[in-house]
């Protein structure tokens, strides 16, 4: 597929109308020329190679331009030159879209909204504004659907309950442990997740390593006069290392760290059955973990067996039935939509088996072909629903969760999900997630510890305007290899602490 777009006399948004193209095509080549005379426009041709007939369309951009409405020219005048250019890709963008939708007949229900986190758009807005007048503006402005307009209102509110003081804590942190061990790794995975009995490094010169950043982080937490608001250990698959391992963790946290004790959440992501045991959900319960996750994806041992995941459905269900008997009362599960050869009956009966446990949370996501895994590699491999079909499961995953007393609490999209869609975490009466929240809407720092963790310096007292969020964030990574992680964490976390001393204003310390 090969889209012409020309354009003179406006601001470069080439990667921004990619992405819009991309919504409507899988395989997409956008190509810019200028425009001949002076008018502001763009001049798209879509050059459909197995149609019989191309589409095209021209639109006018211009400040006086007949087909902008009136209100659209008051907002552009008078703006910022940062604000004119923001209303002015909005517009294209909407005008591509609608263009787009009409020659294919695809509905987009996010619109022109291709970020991952559209909750902060929609925060922004009810900051300033009422829902009712948010979520018009949504339509309007950026052509959601009114379903999806709601959705974000529903979730920018209820996080607003779960965490009442969610703009006030940028004088705290969350730390993120990552673990980057798993038995197997998922053929949709993206995340560090290596062999645990494989040669990516050792697992003892690892531990030393994540030893040595919690002492040392608990050190710098206490020089700053920061404490922790949520602990999340993820991966890879935590409960992969021993439980002896898990313990020693624990201990070196609780001597390390300021105020544990009034740490409001603990979350240990179990995500794989086969990982846990009696003796680590014992660990975990000595040591206050007060949340985890058993991730079954699919009720369906075909689907795990496709996708590499060496558990069974029954160990799914022993093992949260384990957890529960050990004392857990508060387990999340993770549910994919569009996994390979599953279609809405696969997805039915895997909503019917997680109605007879009714875990505290569940995350639906929807399948998305990340770059650089192996379903992505191999794509012609895995078989997967249709956008029609998606979108059915999506909204039997509703249903579901209405009638089953679940609330939706926190989301966020990816490209290259099916359908357009999105990720959805819902929760039973006050079991929504603080960390899922705090991390998906970057309102404070999330410092992360471990091979794989990414760093979020959220950096303090930060602007808003215009709905969107200006506080300045700067993402820092630790290797993913844990290889490479075993040689050079002194180094990696040295230059952690530095951008976290320039955020804060702290004195370095002495290294």
């Amino acid at each position: 597929m090969k889209i012409q777009v020309i354009q003179n006399n406006f601001p470069d948004f080439d990667i921004n109308l990619f992405h819009i193209c991309k919504l409507f095509f899988e395989q997409v080549e956008v190509v810019h020329e200028a425009a001949e005379d002076a008018a502001m426009r763009i001049a798209l041709t879509v050059n459909c190679e197995n149609d019989t007939a191309d589409v095209q369309a021209q639109l006018q951009m211009a400040d006086t331009a007949e087909s902008w409405s009136a209100g659209e020219r008051r907002r552009l005048g008078g703006q910022s030159d940062d604000q004119r250019r923001k209303e002015l890709k909005r517009v294209i963008s909407s005008a591509l879209l609608r263009v787009l939708e009409e020659a294919t007949g695809i509905e987009q229900p996010w619109g022109v909204l291709t970020g991952v986190r559209p909750t902060k758009l929609m925060h922004g807005m009810l900051r300033k504004q009422g829902r009712e007048a948010s979520v018009r503006q949504l339509c309007e402005e950026y052509l959601l659907t009114e379903e999806k307009a709601t959705l974000l209102a529903d979730i920018a509110e209820r996080q607003l309950q779960v965490i009442p003081d969610l703009f006030e804590l940028d004088r705290e942190v969350s730390l993120y442990i990552g673990i980057p061990f798993c038995p197997t790794k998922c053929a949709y995975c993206t995340f560090p997740a290596y062999d645990i009995r494989g040669n990516n490094g050792s697992v003892d010169t690892f531990l030393e390593g994540l030893h040595y950043e919690i002492r040392e982080t608990g050190k710098w937490l206490k020089r700053a006069g920061l404490s922790i608001t949520t602990i999340y250990w993820g991966g890879g698959t935590p409960t992969s290392i021993t439980a002896e391992q898990i313990d020693a963790l624990f201990v070196t946290m609780h001597e390390s760290l300021p105020d544990m004790d009034k740490v409001r959440e603990l979350t240990v992501e179990a995500g794989r059955p086969d990982t846990i045991t009696e003796d680590k959900l014992r660990v975990m319960k000595k040591w206050n973990v007060d949340r985890i996750s058993i991730n079954p994806q699919s009720f369906t041992q075909l689907t795990l067996d496709k996708i590499g995941r060496h558990h069974t459905v029954e160990e799914t269900v022993e093992k949260f039935l384990l957890s529960r008997q050990m004392g857990m009362d508060n387990i999340n599960m993770d549910l994919i939509i569009g996994l390979p050869n599953e279609g809405t009956a696969e997805f039915q009966h895997t909503l019917d088996e997680t109605a007879k446990l009714l875990p505290e949370s569940l995350t639906v996501h929807t399948l998305s072909f990340k770059r650089a895994s192996k379903m992505t590699k191999n794509r012609d491999q895995y078989e997967v629903g249709g956008r029609n079909e998606i979108a059915e499961m999506m909204q039997m995953a509703n249903d579901f969760m209405a009638a089953n007393g679940y609330h939706p609490y926190y989301m966020y999209r990816q490209k290259n999900i099916l359908g357009n869609l999105e990720n959805v975490g819902y929760a039973l009466g006050d079991r929504d997630s603080l960390y899922n929240i705090l991390m998906m809407e970057e309102r404070q720092t999330i410092i992360g510890l471990g091979c794989g963790a990414v760093s979020k310096v959220v950096y303090p007292s930060g602007a808003e305007e215009e709905g969107e969020d200006l506080q300045k964030i700067e993402r820092f990574p630790n290797p993913k290899e844990p290889s490479i992680y075993n040689q050079a964490y002194k180094e990696y976390f040295d230059k952690k602490m530095r951008l976290l001393d320039e955020a804060y204003g702290t004195a370095p310390s002495i290294l």
